[in-house]
């Protein structure tokens, strides 16, 4: 006698299917993106337009020229006769020896070597100057450069950037002197600075494109008319500057652990600062992502449980 095999049978569900019977509406998702879409662009074209931006006009060549050609003019100096800060700075723009700034014997800024090289002399000066047109007394000033030796040259460059400082920037106050063609080259180069020229000369690369704005920075910087517009705006070093914005505005507050290393000695007043709270962050970032492993640090929790204090609902409602 042989037993019948039992049919399967579907397992009984709980949950039953029920289909929505009460009304429905179409809803185009592209069509409520497109409209909002154009509702912002007006709004922002028009508050824009209205309003205007909070941020400071941005600062050229041109517009430090006209508003300060004294400091122009006593910065161009430095750049001819190669003092100034980008041609003293190291790498990655200048071979300068023992500028560089050290984390004890490494020197971090000499790792990458000189990336991106700047001659202050020609880059800055000659080369642009080279390009004015139908100007004689320039053209005749430029020759004698060129064929003047590098000594003669930095002797020239040297006495006029000494007498143009006594003379606070001004070349009609400059005492006679042996300039040779710095005095003629110098105010041919402000000349071109005030009709916006030296703007483009600068920014002039091989590249279609020209997005590359280090030497006009540079050159700006180098100068104390930045400096001096940063600081109106509370936007300097041992004011907090880098977590601040122009005005009135708030800044990244969340930065204030690194800026606040720059207020305090010894990093303060060491010329190595940028480097020593670069290698100080990076140990505390360690000693952060370490947590976990570092016995009595990791043991904080337990002994002040400020977290039961803000999940105290979750704690609550596990004890019942």
């Amino acid at each position: 006698m042989t037993a019948t095999p039992t049919a399967h049978r579907a397992p009984a569900t709980t949950t039953e299917v029920v289909q929505w019977r009460g009304r429905t509406r179409d809803y185009d998702l592209v069509k409520e993106f497109v409209i909002a879409l154009l509702v912002v662009t007006v709004l922002t074209v028009a508050l824009a337009a209205l309003f205007s931006s909070p941020d400071e006009k941005q600062i050229t060549l041109s517009t430090w020229s006209r508003s300060t050609p004294s400091d122009f003019l006593l910065t161009a100096a430095t750049e001819l006769d190669g003092t100034s800060g980008t041609a003293t700075y190291g790498a990655p723009y200048t071979h300068t020896p023992d500028a560089a700034q050290k984390l004890g014997p490494i020197s971090l800024q000499d790792m990458g070597g000189v990336t991106h090289p700047i001659d202050t002399v020609h880059d800055f000066v000659v080369g642009p100057l080279s390009g004015v047109p139908a100007d004689a007394n320039l053209a005749l000033a430029l020759r004698t450069w060129s064929t003047a030796g590098a000594d003669q040259q930095l002797k020239w460059a040297a006495a006029y950037d000494d007498a143009l400082t006594k003379a606070e920037g001004d070349p009609s106050k400059v005492a006679d002197g042996t300039y040779g063609p710095a005095p003629v080259l110098l105010d041919g180069l402000l000349r071109m600075a005030q009709s916006g020229g030296l703007d483009g000369a600068l920014l002039s690369q091989k590249q279609f494109f020209q997005t590359d704005y280090t030497k006009p920075l540079l050159f700006i910087a180098d100068g104390t008319y930045l400096e001096d517009q940063a600081r109106a705006q509370h936007l300097g070093g041992d004011q907090w500057g880098m977590m601040n914005e122009t005005g009135s505005y708030p800044g990244q507050a969340w930065l204030w652990l690194y800026t606040f290393w720059y207020q305090v000695e010894p990093f303060k007043s060491s010329p190595n600062a940028d480097v020593l709270v670069w290698g100080l962050m990076a140990v505390l970032s360690l000693g952060f992502v370490l947590v976990p492993f570092i016995p009595g640090v990791r043991s904080i929790p337990r002994w002040v449980p400020v977290h039961r204090l803000i999940w105290r609902d979750y704690y609550r409602s596990r004890a019942r």
